[in-house]
């Protein structure tokens, strides 16, 4: 993984494939690299770099290609098999130079793959899975690039998202998918191929994407779809590409991050609009195409999820049983499907994603259908894998997500997930009454949001005073708990400093030993249900030294005693408590990050979208 892009047209690929590129950063990247296929024949030109798209456009005015050339395949990799380099960037080549291909995913079985090339006299140039593709592209030639590609593919295990080009194929791009994704798109005689439908915005109106199984070929102007395994068509309906390239453009912030947390009011705004109803005090959700007796018959409720998107789960889980008293739980993906999960007909499994990509999450859908669970999805991303595979669900309109460390979309996992719980429990047990009172809570959210973010000032005084840190606690109870994962979570990912998520009882129960002078604790106290315990545990703390950052509500001074450092918060309802807590935690991760000079929009060893387990 982590990005493809390709083009074939009539116009130049390069100036289309670096816009790619660098439309894609955003997901996380360790080098890059480019092959175009020069209009009058002969072997792809690579151009590869470690780094950044600009280190790559540095090698390219180095080393110049062909820059007219029509057809071009570009990838930005974010390293599985093989550190970091030069020869372990994409695109790779064939034994024979003639064959061009990149890849996202990971081939389980490319040691026994390389093993038997090896023995055919094959001489492989990287440590990397995906160059194995190439040469096996090679080994298995045939009279056309698709029949090679789709019989190369019969020999390999594993998940793959791939485009190849050769010199023996002119115009011709053959493109591939299992468990990676793959989006096409062809107009007024160009045909585009990305892995993030973000690649191709001011490029296509709508796009296509492959899903498991397909094969592709694109010429300039169009494509056709087929099955790998019989090469029989198929059909795969376009939908629109709704991402305007200004999107993507930080507007005037310094980091993509500082701008996606100050777009959270219209983020929720969109997210809940037209879907909350007043006078029944319930939530419409369409797309979860449930009717009340489908509601009625639910007997658990199972949320699974992978990083932000499991912390947002588990604040909904909680939802789910307030608010409609069905049973609910919160799973890791990536332990689902191999724990033998319990789930029934009367199950419905909740799948979270931001991307709609996460290759666990998704291997979580496929193993509860399987057995016979109603599956709903809540993605952001419109046609997304785990969106189209589920069938219904809702999507989070929080709009694009640059930053690496998601933000927008937290909140709007949290907004979905509450509507949710809300409309189960209107069908169940909930009153009208009750209902009203959380609509109401629900649309207060985008000025909660918009309370938190004025507390910026404050947040930054107190950043300053702690950017130094090297370990932090974040501590908080009930609804305030997956908030406090939240919040180190965020401090970790873009920040580096060490921080940890738990529950305040949890505090005494080991990690109070590492707690001194020089380890502050964030605790997230806005007034509610075990507060009280909560300025219990924050004396505990300054007991031990530990200097202590209180985010408390409005007009509480029942924290002053205890600390200097206080965030305030809107006074609201607990179970909407954590949204406005998240928007601190976010900036104040944000400046820390920012003090210690770190690459905040794309952290070290960090992707967007993780689309391999």
């Amino acid at each position: 993984m982590c990005g493809i892009v390709g083009y074939t047209g009539r116009g130049p690929a390069l100036p289309v494939l670096l816009s790619g590129l660098h439309r894609m950063e955003y997901r996380g990247y360790d080098s890059a690299g480019v092959a175009l296929l020069p209009a009058g024949g002969g072997a792809p030109q690579v151009r590869r770099a470690v780094g950044k798209v600009a280190a790559l456009e540095t090698a390219i005015s180095e080393s110049p290609v062909d820059a007219s050339a029509p057809l071009g395949i570009g990838h930005t990799r974010w390293a599985t098999h093989g550190a970091p380099s030069e020869r372990n960037a994409h695109p790779h080549l064939s034994r024979d130079g003639s064959i061009a291909l990149v890849h996202n995913g990971i081939i389980d079985n490319f040691l026994a793959l390389r093993e038997r090339l090896v023995s055919q006299g094959f001489v492989f140039r990287s440590e990397t899975d995906s160059e194995a593709l190439a040469h096996l592209v090679e080994a298995c030639r045939a009279d056309t690039l698709l029949e090679s590609v789709r019989r190369a593919l019969s020999f390999v295990s594993g998940t793959y998202g791939i485009a190849v080009a050769a010199s023996w194929a002119p115009g011709q791009i053959v493109v591939a998918r299992k468990g990676s994704p793959i989006a096409i798109a062809a107009a007024d005689g160009v045909a585009c191929v990305a892995s993030d439908a973000a690649a191709l915005a001011g490029r296509a109106d709508s796009v296509a994407y492959l899903d498991d199984g397909d094969i592709a070929l694109l010429v300039p102007g169009g494509f056709e779809v087929r099955s790998i395994e019989a090469l029989s068509p198929v059909v795969r309906p376009a939908a629109p590409l709704d991402f305007a390239p200004d999107a993507i453009e930080k507007g005037g912030y310094e980091h993509f991050m500082r701008k996606e947390i100050a777009e959270q009011p219209e983020a929720l705004e969109n997210c809940l609009r037209g879907r909350l109803v007043d006078e029944d005090g319930t939530a419409k959700l369409s797309g979860l195409r449930m009717e009340p007796r489908d509601i009625a018959a639910l007997q658990s409720v199972v949320v699974t999820a992978c990083g932000t998107s499991y912390y947002a789960g588990l604040h909904g889980t909680y939802a789910f049983e307030q608010f409609s008293g069905i049973p609910s739980r919160i799973e890791q993906a990536a332990e689902f499907r191999y724990r033998n999960p319990i789930v029934a007909p009367e199950t419905a499994l909740v799948s979270l994603s931001q991307s709609g990509e996460t290759a666990d999450t998704l291997a979580a859908v496929r193993e509860a259908k399987r057995k016979g669970a109603l599956v709903l999805s809540v993605c952001n991303v419109v046609g997304s894998t785990i969106a189209r595979e589920a069938g219904r669900g809702v999507y989070l309109h929080a709009g694009p997500e640059i930053g690496v460390a998601s933000t927008k979309a937290f909140l709007c996992q949290v907004a979905v997930l509450s509507m949710m719980a809300l409309l189960f429990g209107r069908t169940r047990r909930l009153s009208c009454q009750e209902g009203r009172t959380i609509v109401g809570a629900l649309k207060a959210l985008p000025d909660l949001v918009r309370a938190a973010l004025a507390q910026e000032d404050a947040i930054v005084r107190i950043a300053e005073k702690f950017a130094g840190a090297r370990d932090a606690f974040f501590i908080g109870r009930g609804w305030q708990y997956p908030a406090a994962l939240e919040g180190a979570l965020k401090l970790k990912e873009i920040s580096y400093l060490h921080a940890e998520g738990y529950h305040a009882a949890e505090l005494k129960h080991g990690p109070i030993a590492l707690l001194d002078e020089h380890v502050p604790v964030v605790a997230l106290s806005p007034l509610g249900p075990g507060h009280d315990k909560m300025l219990g545990n924050i004396q505990e703390c300054r007991a031990r030294k530990a200097p202590v950052i209180a985010i408390a509500t409005e007009g509480d001074s029942s924290v002053d005693a205890f600390t200097e450092d206080v965030i305030r918060v809107p006074q609201c309802p607990d179970f909407t408590a954590a949204v406005p807590v998240v928007v601190v935690e976010q900036l104040f991760a944000y400046h820390v990050a920012r003090l210690r000079g770190e690459p905040i929009d794309q952290p070290r060893n960090l992707a967007k979208s993780v689309t391999v387990e």
